[in-house]
């Protein structure tokens, strides 16, 4: 879908710069750089200038972040192993009061708390025989799109679109469906970096009749599978920090809680923060 993002490369005598801007969710993320890093930061700056960025967020190598600190930048979060074994701590700015505050920061530090009150569940529950579960392929990616158009009434990347959803699936992002009578009723994906070797596992969604079973959990593990089975052992995903559902799913499957992305992007309903939940699939 035209209009929600692009990819820059930025290079010249100085500096490497690779930069996302994301016009959809109002924000810039620095995905990888090396070099300079006060001009990196004085074109960072320049960019972030536009009237649509409200947040840049910067995937930073430990290396990097007490300099990002002391221009302003604040860790909101940090993934263990992301560059090829090197840690991301993911920082961030804002350009404006509005975005940078959350209105819902104690109660998802509840829902963080309450989860973790829970007694851990490391069985598998039963799930009923009417549900398979399966690969997705391109021929799936009207169906997909229906499911996302559904579930999310918003959301950060066009999954609704179903020439977009085919793209990422013949492109080579691994998808896992559970059907019920021959319609998709859940599904998730898992988009591999293959130059840094790791993983989000993401597009979570299962239609609300359908979420009692614990498909999602069993969905994931299908997909750390496959990216086992690929040698990534990297893998992460940003859970919507108001979701009880997702952040339990991956708290049972062994993720750790690594920090929260303040009004990271518009999801659901609208602007949100997005929970930081990390796993090392080696161990």
């Amino acid at each position: 879908m035209t209009g929600y993002y692009k990819r820059e490369l930025f290079t010249s005598a100085d500096y490497h710069l690779e930069i996302y801007i994301d016009y959809f969710n109002k924000r810039i993320r620095v995905d990888h750089c090396r070099g300079n890093m006060t001009k990196i930061l004085q074109d960072i700056r320049r960019i972030s200038e536009h009237d649509f960025c409200e947040k840049v967020i910067f995937y930073s190598r430990p290396e990097q972040w007490r300099e990002l600190l002391s221009h302003g930048y604040e860790l909101e979060g940090v993934i263990p192993g992301y560059f090829n074994g090197t840690d991301n701590l993911i920082m961030t700015t804002y350009k404006k009061n509005e975005r940078r505050t959350s209105q819902q920061w104690l109660n998802e530090d509840q829902i963080i708390q309450g989860m973790r009150n829970k007694p851990f569940n490391t069985t598998d529950r039963l799930i009923p025989a009417q549900y398979s579960f399966r690969k997705a392929k391109a021929g799936d990616s009207t169906q997909l799109a229906n499911l996302y158009g559904k579930v999310f009434e918003v959301y950060p990347t066009p999954m609704n679109d179903q020439k977009y959803v085919e793209n990422m699936i013949i492109g080579g992002t691994y998808f896992y469906v559970v059907e019920c009578q021959n319609e998709i009723v859940s599904a998730a994906s898992a988009d591999v970096n293959s130059v840094f070797h790791n993983a989000e596992l993401t597009d979570c969604a299962t239609l609300p009749d359908h979420r009692k079973y614990g498909l999602m959990k069993k969905l994931l593990s299908f997909l750390e599978n496959d990216l086992r089975n690929k040698g990534i052992y990297c893998a992460y995903s940003l859970a919507r920090a108001l979701s009880f559902g997702m952040n339990s799913a991956f708290y049972q499957l062994g993720y750790h809680y690594n920090g929260r992305l303040t009004n990271n992007c518009y999801i659901f309903n609208k602007l949100e923060d997005m929970n930081v939940w990390v796993k090392d699939l080696s161990s």
